[in-house]
């Protein structure tokens, strides 16, 4: 009985990891941006940073929100 609860708990993870990557990808590309002068990628570098912290915010959420709802 304890895998279900492994598989829930490496689920949860998954999420977090996709907010992480999100910003990792806005963080290179901003870079790219900059050392090129182009401010076209800077800005959608920045933009992609914004949305892994929206995905982490939202991310921390959902645990919360399945547990009121199974109680």
């Amino acid at each position: 009985m304890t895998e279900p609860q492994e598989n829930n708990t490496d689920e949860a993870r998954k999420p977090t990891v996709s907010g992480i990557g999100q910003k990792v990808l806005g963080e290179i590309e901003k870079l790219a941006g900059v050392i090129n002068a182009d401010p076209l990628a800077q800005a959608e570098g920045e933009f992609n940073i914004e949305v892994g912290d929206i995905r982490n915010e939202l991310e921390d959420e959902l645990p919360e929100e399945k547990n009121e709802t199974s109680s």
